[in-house]
């Protein structure tokens, strides 16, 4: 055998060890596979990430785009590559600021107990950072929760608000476990939490889910349960001055359209916009039709105080079309 058919076969042998890895990664760990994945997606789409200083630690921001701040937060035990597949249709009009809250993705503290607090002073610190114009901050059930928090904090920093399914008020389903601990708990949990003719997930991937529940971001809240009524709003929304969209996938059982409507009715100036056969993450769930339903909420003036009681299917449900109800 010739020594450059030695050196092919060796070559190939490496190549399959490499792939081999691959998949024993991919089987394990799934869901940092699709984080990456879904991160590696901002950086084509033309994202670039930086480190911004905070005292718990650096904070991972990922930013592209030109005109108003519009700054998108993630849920509980997600990241920031989690807004990915929606980001194209935003950046020609905004100046887009994505964030790995703090204990999330790049986002420091990396180990030990992580509070609502920590993850808003991570918020704050980003915040403080390029443009200082009024910021729109859009946000999905924890990022939601954190972007009310920091409109009462910071009312002059925000010029609207974007929820979308999630808030500060206390939820409907103490019984709702997040931190399942089998693989049938998981399967359980993601019924609640998704649209029911949603694709099967599979069981590798559910044992994933089971995994980081016990170990990641979702366990270290879990650790602060005691201190997070402090940071409840039930009963104060009425101090938010930001107008306030709120965009919910309507098959979410955890916070489902009651949870919404009893936001509608105590925040200000607010309006609902509901996304049929969604759940609890509809960026992920059902992109094109959040993504359109977020581009048409946004080119809508604010909804004013006296829209506080309306619920409408649709951006503009004038004349026909309801973008949320779009297939």
């Amino acid at each position: 055998m010739t020594l450059g058919a030695r050196l092919g076969i060796a070559a190939a042998a490496v190549i399959l060890v490499v792939v081999a890895s691959g998949l024993v990664f991919l089987w394990k760990r799934p869901l940092s596979v699709y984080a990456l994945m879904n991160t590696r997606a901002l950086a084509s789409a033309g994202f670039t990430r930086a480190e911004v200083p905070c005292p718990l630690g650096p904070q991972s921001v990922w930013t592209a785009g030109s005109g108003q701040t519009l700054v998108l937060l993630h849920g509980a035990g997600d990241s920031s590559g989690t807004w990915s597949s929606v980001v194209k249709t935003l950046t020609p009009r905004f100046r887009v600021v994505i964030p790995d809250l703090a204990g999330h993705g790049k986002s420091a503290p990396f180990e030990g107990p992580l509070s609502v607090g920590q993850v808003l002073a991570g918020l704050e610190a980003v915040m403080q950072q390029g443009p200082q114009d009024p910021a729109i901050v859009v946000g999905n059930s924890l990022g939601a929760w954190v972007a009310l928090l920091h409109a009462r904090q910071h009312p002059d920093r925000v010029a609207r608000l974007v929820l979308v399914n999630g808030g500060a008020l206390v939820g409907d389903r103490p019984d709702l476990s997040l931190t399942p601990k089998s693989r049938e708990e998981a399967a359980a949990l993601m019924t609640q939490l998704r649209d029911e003719k949603a694709q099967p997930i599979p069981g590798f991937v559910l044992d994933d889910v089971v995994r980081q529940a016990q170990t990641g971001s979702l366990a270290r809240l879990a650790q602060t349960s005691g201190e997070m009524g402090q940071y409840v709003l039930d009963g104060k929304l009425g101090e938010i001055k930001a107008p306030v969209d709120l965009i919910w996938g309507e098959s979410d059982k955890l916070f489902s359209i009651a949870y919404a409507r009893r936001m509608l009715v105590q925040l200000p100036a607010a309006r609902l916009t509901t996304i049929p056969g969604c759940g609890h993450v509809p960026m992920q769930e059902c992109p094109s039709r959040f993504g359109a339903t977020l581009s048409d909420v946004l080119t809508l003036p604010p909804p004013l105080p006296a829209m506080r009681n309306v619920q409408t299917d649709s951006p503009a449900s004038g004349p026909g079309i309801a973008p949320g109800n779009r297939p």
